[in-house]
This record gives structure tokens, C-alpha cells and sequence, in this order.
């Protein structure tokens, strides 16, 4: 059996923004989902993720797709264009022809490609009608683009409507929590065939977040987020990729029953 090579490119949503740990380091449905590869399959695997927050859709392919390429991976996961559907002139088509980049690339390297849409956060936020809109057209534009591919794994988030549920996500609205990353990994988990625990497709019990009122929630998350479109910078600037080389996951041991 050919040894597992897996690694994620994309921005917050595959770097695992919203899952800190307790020393600040982020976590997130890649790390989740590599090292329960590692445990179903009884073997080591190798992980590597490129991911940076606040990158558009473009940049991660100019930026992150050839350094992941070259590591000569077996499966590469592919997610972008969530802060692309922020933008006022966002081309939805030309964010998913980056889709087709990507599947290009990895057919010319013999690397199997799993797709994600990122979960749907526009309940809780401000222009919700908007967001829902763009989202449901780049999920359309992108799914039109590997129809007849059934050889592209699939991990799509944004028709699920308990991942909508205030208990995935983080305090900012915008990015999920343990328990949404946890039920992400789990679909990856299905989509590359070995399955995961079915703790992680429930909400499990968070430690009880601050309750911004409007006006806290406007100051603390958005404000920031005007000011560094504003001034045109990103929250990922100077920010190296988490795991810009391969590391090796060995399974853990099985929790007793």
C-alpha cells in the first residue's frame, strides 16, 4: 500500500482558525483529519499544510499550490474564495476557475485532489442574504467544474445545515470551533474512505464563550476587519505556513472501550 502524503493548501478555514489550542496555536479539520487518517489506517502518515489566513483565492494557487506540489504528495485538499465573497466586486466565476487551476495541476502530477466548500457562517453575520448568495453560486460554479470527475474527492460543507448551528462556531461568527472543525474532519475522513469516530460529527460541550451584544461584536471583529481592508492589508500578512514540510503522524493508541 502507497504511504499517505497528504497536504492542505487554502486560507483560515484549512489553517484551522477557531480551533486554538491552550498554548495559542491553531488546529483546525487538517491536523483533526491527518491524524485520524494515521489511526484508521494503523500507520504513519505523512502531513504537510501550506494554509495561511486571509489569503483570496488566486493567491493560494500563485502562492501555496506549486511549494505543496513539490513535496510529491498523494492527496492534496483544495478550499478558497471564503474572503473572496466578502469583497464588493467578487468575479464568482473567476474564483472557481482556481478550482481549475488546481485539478489541472494535480492530474499533471498524478496527485489525488479532495475539493471543500467551507461551512456557511452567514446566519450570524452582518449582510447574511449576500453571503448566502455568493456562497450557494461559488458552490454551484465549483461543483459545475468537477462534474464529470468522480475521481475528485469531495468534502462539501456548505449544504450542511447543523454546521449553521451556534455551536460550531467561534466567538468572531466567521471561523468554527473544536466542534466544527471536528465534524469537517470527519467528512474528509468519508471522503478518502476510512471513516472517523462519530463523536466528531456532534456538537460536544465548548467552555462558555463571552455573549458579544452588537455593539462588542462590531468593535471586537468587524471594525478590524474594515480597517485592514481599508488599508489593504491581510490578517495573514508575514505569516509562515504551519507545516511548509512534510511531519510524520503515527497512529495513536485505540482509547479503551
Amino acid at each position: 500500500m502507497t504511504a499517505v502524503r497528504f497536504v492542505a493548501i487554502g486560507d483560515s478555514f484549512s489553517e484551522g482558525v477557531g480551533d486554538e489550542l491552550p498554548d495559542g496555536r491553531v488546529r483546525g479539520w487538517a491536523d483533526i483529519a491527518a491524524q485520524g487518517w494515521a489511526d484508521a489506517l494503523g500507520a504513519p502518515i505523512s502531513y504537510a499544510n501550506l494554509a495561511i489566513r486571509g489569503r483570496l483565492a488566486w493567491p493560494v494557487v500563485e502562492e501555496q499550490l506549486e511549494p505543496a506540489l513539490a513535496l510529491n504528495p498523494t492527496h492534496l485538499s483544495f478550499n478558497a474564495g471564503g474572503n473572496d465573497m466578502l469583497r464588493p466586486k467578487a468575479d464568482i466565476e473567476h474564483i472557481a476557475d482556481a478550482f481549475t487551476r488546481v485539478l489541472r495541476r494535480c492530474d499533471e502530477t498524478g496527485t489525488t485532489l479532495i475539493v471543500l466548500s467551507g461551512a456557511n457562517p452567514s446566519a450570524r453575520l452582518p449582510l447574511s442574504a449576500l453571503i448566502q448568495r455568493r456562497g450557494d453560486e461559488l458552490s454551484a460554479a465549483v461543483l459545475r467544474r468537477i462534474q464529470d470527475r468522480p475521481d475528485v474527492l469531495r468534502a462539501l460543507n456548505w449544504p450542511d445545515a447543523e454546521l449553521s448551528d451556534a455551536a460550531y462556531w467561534s466567538e468572531d461568527r466567521l471561523h468554527m470551533n473544536a466542534n466544527g472543525h471536528h465534524r469537517v474532519a470527519a467528512r474528509v475522513l468519508d471522503a478518502v474512505g476510512v471513516g472517523a469516530p462519530a463523536s466528531w460529527w456532534h456538537a460536544d460541550s465548548l467552555p462558555e464563550q463571552e455573549r458579544l451584544g452588537t455593539g462588542a461584536y462590531y468593535r471586537r471583529h468587524v471594525g478590524p476587519w474594515i480597517r485592514r481592508r481599508v488599508t489593504g492589508r491581510s490578517s495573514g500578512d508575514g505569516r509562515p505556513p504551519k507545516y511548509a514540510d512534510w511531519i510524520e503522524l503515527a497512529p495513536r493508541e485505540p482509547e479503551p472501550a
